[in-house]
């Protein structure tokens, strides 16, 4: 549905290292990096825009696709690991979707960023 979305951060260079960590274990890079914005993405395309000053947003949620359980917990370690804060271990949440596994962490502004894999088991 979403082409691309992006929004202000109040401190780039943090929410740079922390979602280029944080995204890795999803094949998720770097696509455009400058001074003012940084863009995410895969296969040279950036679909996740973070600028630097602005009035930042409260309230984000941001769902990443993961492919299987693994990248999951991946991502949920390596964004532990680049500083984002614990908002729901990896795990089944049948009450979205009967094979809905996610995980949950706070990244430098609090926003709510999940990995989910609706596949079952692989």
């Amino acid at each position: 549905m979403f082409d691309h979305v992006g929004f202000p951060v109040s401190d780039l260079a943090e929410s740079r290292t922390f979602y280029a960590t944080a995204l890795a274990p999803l094949g998720i890079g770097i696509i455009v990096d400058s001074p003012e914005w940084v863009a995410f993405g895969k296969a040279g395309r950036a679909h996740f825009w973070l600028g630097g000053g602005g009035s930042v947003p409260s309230g984000v949620h941001l769902a990443f696709v993961a492919a299987n359980r693994a990248e999951v917990r991946a991502f949920y370690r390596a964004a532990l690991a680049a500083g984002g804060i614990d908002n729901g271990a990896p795990g089944l949440r049948p009450q979205y979707h009967p094979n809905y596994y996610g995980a949950f962490v706070l990244d430098p502004d609090g926003h709510n960023v999940e990995a989910v894999c609706r596949n079952p088991e692989d």
